[in-house]
């Protein structure tokens, strides 16, 4: 057991290693499905497997150690600092996306207008463009096919208002548990993870609308492209949040955390929170303007 402001040195673990296997397994697999080996599927398969063991594993063995006091407040302060990076480090994965899409607007769609510097571009390379966004043109000889936009007041406007209640959700659920109110917390917990499963279920909605209906997939220019990498990347990051959500909510039924040391809780919420208001840039800069 660990004394306050020791330093923790862990155990020996066999989890790194295994993930090691797990991530390489599963590499190879993915590699050598897209090579057009069928095999490599099964390789994939027992690749993602083994990684959903190791995370399954590793996770019991942090919270046993968290449950047993084996932690400290150097701990503490390490697992925050490190969520504070992981964080601002999908802070600039998203921001890579939203620039591309920025350069794009900003700069490339005038270019390609016979603006400024794109003036020659505009004259040898594609003189009949007209620069306007969203462009439902794919470039000369419209490859790929006619598309339309997605609009931002059906299906993106419910999401939004779903995702801004279930931060409100979470937000009463973590007072909840500073008051130690156990029902609060686990209604509250469970509503969230409600909002966010309904939220994957009308984003699939959606996708399905703009296949479908709207001839509008990856293929469809600069904007199907910065559209599905951005909305798609959220939508993975919105499932990952509410697979932690469960958890978390396990945990709290399970009678896991109190005022004082709930950081798993605080964890997920910071996450959560982060992904509701990158969905907030994104209803404004993919859908709305």
């Amino acid at each position: 057991m660990s004394e306050s402001g020791s330093y923790y040195i862990p155990n020996g673990s066999k989890w790194p290693i295994i993930a090691s296997i797990a991530v390489c397994t599963a590499m190879v697999g993915g590699s050598t499905l897209l090579n057009g080996n069928n095999f490599g599927k099964y390789v994939l398969f027992i690749g993602l497997a083994l990684i959903v063991f190791m995370i399954v594993g590793w996770f019991n063995t942090v919270i046993s150690e968290s449950e047993n006091g084996v932690y400290d407040t150097q701990v503490d302060t390490s697992f925050r600092w490190g969520m504070i990076w992981f964080i601002f480090s999908e802070v600039m994965f998203f921001a890579a996306f939203f620039g591309a899409l920025y350069y794009v607007r900003a700069y490339s769609l005038p270019w390609l207008g016979g603006e400024g510097a794109g003036l020659a571009t505009n004259t040898f390379l594609w003189p009949e463009y007209e620069a306007n966004w969203p462009s439902t043109a794919n470039g000369p000889g419209e490859i790929g096919g006619d598309f339309q936009v997605m609009g931002a007041w059906g299906l993106p406007a419910i999401n939004t208002a779903i995702l801004l209640t279930s931060g409100v959700t979470l937000t009463w659920a973590h007072h909840a548990l500073k008051e130690m109110k156990r029902m609060q917390l686990i209604i509250g917990l469970g509503l969230t993870v409600a909002l966010g499963i309904l939220f994957m279920y009308f984003q699939g909605l959606e996708y399905g609308h703009a296949f479908n209906d709207l001839n509008l997939n990856l293929g469809s220019g600069i904007y199907g492209s910065t559209f599905f990498m951005l909305t798609g990347f959220h939508g993975f990051h919105v499932t990952i949040g509410t697979i932690m959500l469960i958890v978390i909510l396990g945990r709290c039924i399970y009678g896991h955390f109190n005022p004082k040391n709930h950081f798993a809780f605080e964890a997920v919420a910071w996450y959560w929170h982060f992904v509701d208001v990158v969905w907030l840039g994104l209803f404004i800069f993919v859908y709305w303007i």
